[in-house]
């Protein structure tokens, strides 16, 4: 989802066609206030990135950026900023402080959705990780044990001597290990855990 913060509907508006000519989805959001209102506390697995217009009355892109930097939102909402006012330190701010990109207005339509498509996949990567460290953390310290030994590719028995326990408890904690990580394979685990 492509969220859109920009004071200017006309602006919204071709955003979201210009978005929705690359198959993405787009939603526009008059001001900061109205955005960070409205969003949500679960992330999009297909990937989450913000428009965010600098200039705007109440709260400015500056602002809602700080919001987003302090609850720590910018690896699931990467963002860039657009601006008809912007200046080098601002920009170099900014980007510093983990904003994706910065476009000056007038911009080029291609390279504005190239970037916005970059960052979607960035924000999908990191959906992933997020699901993946949840389900980590539900393996008891058993688990993790037995976890680390099949990745490092021993078989059931060598995993069953080296915590010297039986080779049946081994089949049961990988049954766990493997339902709780949502992988049938100890290849797919592997591959889910790269």
């Amino acid at each position: 989802m492509l969220h859109i913060v920009d004071d200017e509907d006309v602006i919204r508006d071709a955003l979201e066609w210009l978005a929705q000519s690359r198959g993405l989805s787009a939603r526009g959001y008059d001001g900061g206030q109205a955005f960070l209102d409205a969003l949500g506390a679960q992330a999009d697995p297909d990937g989450e990135c913000i428009l965010l217009d600098v200039r705007m009355p109440g709260m400015n892109g500056i602002a809602v950026f700080d919001q987003l930097v302090a609850r720590g939102l910018l690896a699931r909402l990467p963002v860039i900023f657009l601006t008809g006012h912007g200046d080098v330190p601002m920009a170099v701010d900014s980007l510093k402080r983990g904003a994706f990109d910065f476009f000056e207005k007038p911009f080029n339509d291609n390279q504005l959705m190239d970037r916005v498509e970059e960052a979607l996949a960035r924000s999908r990567d990191a959906a992933a990780s997020g699901a993946v460290r949840e389900r980590l953390a539900t393996l008891s310290a058993r688990e993790r044990e037995v976890l680390d030994l099949i990745l490092a590719g021993n078989m059931n028995k060598v995993v069953a001597d080296k915590l010297g326990i039986s080779m049946r408890t081994v089949e049961v904690h990988r049954a766990h290990i493997f339902d709780k990580m949502q992988v049938k394979t100890a290849v797919e685990l592997a591959g889910l855990l790269k």
